[in-house]
């Protein structure tokens, strides 16, 4: 017969299963072990609830235990409940090698008390949303990264990325070195400072782009090299003055014997604040290069749009085409069938108000080909606005999604899909109604969820076998929105997904429940 162990270790109570022999399920037949050791049956938990978690309680006090360890998720959400009320357990550990359970995530969330979970993985939504509770995790899982920055610093989880307060760089950075310190930048929350073994400027002004651009502040950079050359010095002082605003700290820490033989030199470097900044000249190559580069990009799509229109006015639908359409359905969007003659993978049209989205929406194979191809099937950066080839484009799935590139300074794709994370645009509720045309159907949804989350595929599926996963992915995506739109959304609605890049690790996520 299956019971539960309880057993104290140290500062811990650990919760683990057990085959024993059946007894009555009271008090006095409990298998008492040893001072440290019970065990109970699990009816006898649920018929004396109250009772065994005063038990636990005064065990907690008198043993100062705060932490407490279970054999696996299942066991975690059944105990959970009786320490509700506990003031004493603050951490909770999974001895399981499984990913915590979003029962057992929801659970925790419930208790007041616990400040801090462990368990063999933890995926990064869960970390987000917890750390936003106020509850510190951390996952065994580890990851395996090449470059000599992440092994240097154990780097080898996403909760220990998430947490790190102290980097270190001891060597010149390589490519792989600094690929990673982005990745970095783009999950860490605490970065406080950076220890720099090596001055390199180079090195140095990589570094401080990567933090500007991920808007990271209040990070000091503590350089540990005798730099005494006027030059350097200077650099260093005028770069500081250009950094001051992004409240990046650069300091020079010398070694007491350098400090022994030039205490004026020390003196004068102490007090040096150095602020990160690119040449002048640097600034402006890249200025002119993305301001001509992005108007040859919105000009390229102006024109596509432009025959687009032209296209429409003919209102002509090829006849090579004519066999492809559904003749028992009625063509509803003649303006989408004629332009089947520009590219007979079109599938609808996507208008997003106040933004620059009014695009024809088309459908591949696979979901790599029009992210470097235009609507001419033309290599093109840009790509279009394509629906994920899992979709039925003649009936809306459970969730129909639509990605596309963004583009912000050409505001071109859905380089404009950014303005939906301003309380400017998500409060006029015209902006929140998103048409998308069929060949047969015009339809209207209502936005509900708009979020940035690390780059993730649980947004991503486009049917659900129950209505249990279905509620279950309407909670996490509601959860994560920066707004509560306070729309209810049941089994049986279809949902519009639109998704975009932000950076390398995060992506941008609007979904919207079909209305009309």
């Amino acid at each position: 017969m299956q019971k539960i162990q309880i057993s104290i270790y140290n500062d811990s109570l650990i919760f683990a299963y057990k085959n024993a022999p059946s007894v009555k399920p009271n008090l006095s037949n409990t298998n008492i072990i040893n001072d440290s050791e019970l065990i109970f049956t699990p009816n006898y938990i649920l018929d004396n609830e109250k009772l065994v978690s005063l038990f636990i309680n005064e065990i907690c006090q008198e043993k100062k235990v705060y932490r407490v360890t279970f054999e696996n998720n299942e066991l975690a959400i059944f105990i959970l409940d009786l320490l509700r009320k506990n003031p004493y357990i603050t951490a909770v550990c999974i001895r399981e090698n499984a990913p915590l359970s979003y029962e057992l995530y929801e659970k925790i969330l419930e208790n007041k008390n616990i400040n801090y979970i462990e368990a063999e993985h933890i995926p990064s939504y869960m970390i987000e949303m917890l750390d936003k509770k106020g509850i510190h995790s951390e996952s065994r899982t580890e990851l395996f990264y090449l470059s000599h920055f992440m092994q240097s610093n154990n780097l080898t989880s996403y909760s220990k990325i998430f947490y790190k307060m102290n980097v270190h760089i001891d060597t010149l950075l390589d490519e792989d070195d600094k690929d990673d310190f982005l990745a970095f930048c783009n999950i860490n929350k605490y970065l406080k400072t950076i220890h720099l073994d090596v001055y390199n400027k180079q090195d140095l002004e990589t570094i401080l782009e990567i933090l500007c651009d991920n808007r990271l502040r209040n990070i000091k950079i503590l350089i540990y090299s005798n730099i005494k050359d006027s030059k350097s010095i200077e650099y260093l002082k005028k770069l500081n003055k250009k950094i001051r605003k992004n409240k990046i700290k650069i300091e020079l820490v010398y070694s007491k014997e350098y400090l022994n033989n030039n205490l004026f030199i020390q003196i004068m470097m102490n007090t040096l604040k150095i602020i990160g900044s690119i040449l002048v000249i640097l600034v402006s190559g890249i200025i002119l290069y993305i301001v001509i580069t992005n108007y040859k990009s919105l000009q390229e799509v102006n024109e596509i749009q432009e025959n687009i229109r032209e296209t429409i006015r003919d209102n002509q639908t090829p006849p090579a085409l004519i066999d492809e359409i559904d003749p028992q359905r009625e063509i509803k969007n003649n303006y989408i069938a004629s332009i089947l003659s520009i590219n007979p993978d079109v599938v609808g049209w996507l208008k997003v108000n106040d933004t620059n989205i009014d695009y024809p929406v088309v459908q591949a194979k696979d979901n790599e080909y029009y992210l470097k191809h235009n609507l001419y099937n033309e290599e093109d950066k840009n790509g279009w606005i394509f629906m994920d080839y899992r979709n039925n484009d003649y009936e809306m799935d459970d969730n129909t999604i639509i990605f596309g590139h963004t583009m912000y300074y050409s505001s071109v794709m859905f380089g404009t899909l950014s303005n939906a994370l301003k309380k400017s645009w998500y409060s006029n509720t015209e902006n929140l109604i998103i048409t998308f045309d069929t060949i047969y159907e015009s339809h209207k949804y209502q936005i509900f969820s708009i979020y940035k989350v690390p780059k993730t595929t649980d947004y991503l599926q486009n049917y659900f076998e129950t209505d249990e996963d279905f509620n279950d992915f309407v909670s996490l995506i509601k959860e994560r929105s920066i707004e509560d739109f306070n729309i209810e959304v049941k089994p049986g609605d279809k949902i519009l997904t639109l998704s975009t890049c932000t950076n390398y690790t995060e992506r941008l996520v609007v979904h919207a429940k079909l209305i009309a």
